[in-house]
């Protein structure tokens, strides 16, 4: 938990600078496609900071997370050897990836939706998207839908709970981060059990 506790106060330390936006967007966009550390903590640093600003950062963040997505899809379409098999490789995730190609198969559109939205790790969907060769305008339709909602949720959340939700974030940080682990390996095992 201390590790995971270091990168969670790294990412806060971002919602006070200058560059707080561009930080945003940037780990959105990494978190789509490689980085395990979602968005989220930062959206929500920032957005308490300046509750009126809840839904610009939202919208950033859903940029970011789009073009990641995107270069994600890319990595899994013409450079899975190179790039997206490490990646997977470090989630554990071949098995997966076959789960997602059965789902896709007989889903398509909503298991790229609920990927988008749930804490599935998106950046598994992305690659294997492009490696499975998803059609990409499904893709792109079901990111843009599952991303803006998880984020402008937040927003949401945000503008109108404000900062007695960071407290709690902090108060129980390491009951939520075992939670969220907890919820990361259901979602796996939840991909498993219905293929």
């Amino acid at each position: 938990m201390k590790a995971i506790r270091k990168m969670y106060d790294w990412v806060l330390s971002w919602a006070d600078s200058q560059y707080a936006t561009p930080a945003l967007f940037l780990l959105a966009f990494t978190e789509s496609s490689f980085f395990p550390i979602p968005p989220d903590i930062l959206l929500i640093a920032m957005a308490i900071s300046l509750p009126l600003r809840a839904f610009k950062y939202a919208a950033w963040c859903t940029i970011g997370s789009l073009a990641g997505g995107i270069v994600g899809y890319g990595i899994g379409s013409i450079g899975y050897e190179s790039i997206g098999k490490p990646i997977i490789d470090f989630y554990h995730a071949h098995d997966i990836m076959l789960a997602i190609k059965a789902q896709y198969d007989t889903y398509g559109f909503w298991g790229v939706l609920v990927a988008a939205i749930t804490p599935i790790p998106y950046k598994v969907f992305t690659i294997t998207s492009g490696f499975f060769d998803f059609s990409f305008p499904q893709f792109l339709g079901a990111s843009i839908i599952g991303r803006s909602f998880r984020f402008f949720a937040v927003a949401t959340l945000i503008w109108k709970y404000g900062a007695p939700i960071k407290s709690f974030i902090d108060k129980y940080f390491n009951i939520l981060a075992t939670a969220a682990v907890v919820l990361l390996i259901l979602g796996f095992l939840l991909i498993k059990v219905l293929v």
